[in-house]
């Protein structure tokens, strides 16, 4: 079992023959994943790699293919009108990588997708993998492998690092979600656990944090509140200065909520295993998944 991407969902591509939107969308086919539509405005009718038909727009592609999953790559400028597009068409998962989106214009998109009941992962994310089935995203496939570890992610190339890490020690994942680092954005952390909290496949969950705003705080006190599952935590950012930020604007420290010792503190609080290093996160999976055995065992 998968949480938000199945090997049988249907995708569109959002921005496919833009030079991002082909590369990865070719990627994501070669993994296996049902591509069945592209939207480009003014390019419908055509043919993308001379199998996936071409659509003006999201409405019509989804009435012709019955697609239900969009993967958006429409540049920063464009990318609101995208995602507003996909939240009308009622997709059942939205995956928004494009970086760059105006908050402001996050802050109307968050109030819409929550009034319908929309699944946004992103954007400024890398997108969501459930391995060996399908990906939707530009995360490399081979590196994951199926398993029974669920990973959620502020960040994207240490989520790589990760999934590396867990899988050269054959725990494998069972699904990995880049929600993004924006400080407006679809999916929180909490969101993702509680999801991986009714998967029967995921037996741990892994968290990697970035300094800046509360989400890690909130999902350690839900999860200190519903203990069911090992759970294992890294945050990036121990030595950034305050007010600095990392990349984008949802890694900067505002008050001490943001900062990293706050964060660990939180999930030690609910007993969550820290891990210090990103060359320890592997090992500190499986230390997690042991300790939880343990107490099982007393229990």
């Amino acid at each position: 079992m998968a949480i938000l991407l199945k090997k049988t969902d249907r995708v569109a591509v959002q921005g496919i023959t833009g030079k991002y939107g082909s590369f990865h969308a070719r990627l994501c086919r070669e993994y296996g994943t049902k591509i069945t539509a592209g939207v480009t405005p003014g390019k419908g009718g055509g043919v993308f790699d001379e199998t996936i038909p071409l659509f003006d727009t999201l409405k019509e592609a989804k009435e012709k293919t019955g697609c239900n999953v969009s993967l958006i790559f429409v540049p920063a400028p464009f990318a609101v009108d995208a995602i507003m597009e996909a939240v009308s068409c009622q997709m059942d998962l939205v995956i928004c990588i494009t970086e760059g989106i105006p908050i402001l214009d996050m802050a109307k998109i968050k109030r819409k997708i929550v009034q319908q009941g929309i699944k946004l992962v992103g954007p400024n994310c890398p997108g969501v993998i459930t391995p060996g089935e399908s990906k939707a995203g530009i995360m490399p496939g081979y590196i994951h492998k199926p398993g029974k570890v669920g990973i959620v992610s502020r960040s994207g190339t240490l989520t790589y690092e990760a999934v590396w890490q867990i899988t050269r020690l054959g725990l494998g994942q069972s699904s990995c979600v880049g929600i993004g680092g924006d400080p407006i954005h679809g999916l929180s952390l909490r969101e993702v656990i509680e999801m991986f909290w009714e998967d029967p496949q995921t037996e741990a969950v892994l968290i990697i944090g970035e300094i800046g705003g509360g989400e890690e705080q909130e999902a350690a006190q839900w999860i200190k509140e519903n203990p069911k599952k090992p759970v294992a935590a890294f945050v990036a950012g121990l030595t950034a200065p305050l007010g600095k930020r990392m990349g984008h604007a949802g890694a900067i420290i505002l008050g001490q909520s943001g900062t990293v010792a706050a964060k660990l503190e939180a999930f030690r609080e609910a007993g969550i295993k820290v891990i210090h290093s990103v060359s320890e996160i592997g090992k500190g999976v499986g230390e997690a998944i042991d300790q939880w055995n343990r107490k099982k065992m007393v229990w």
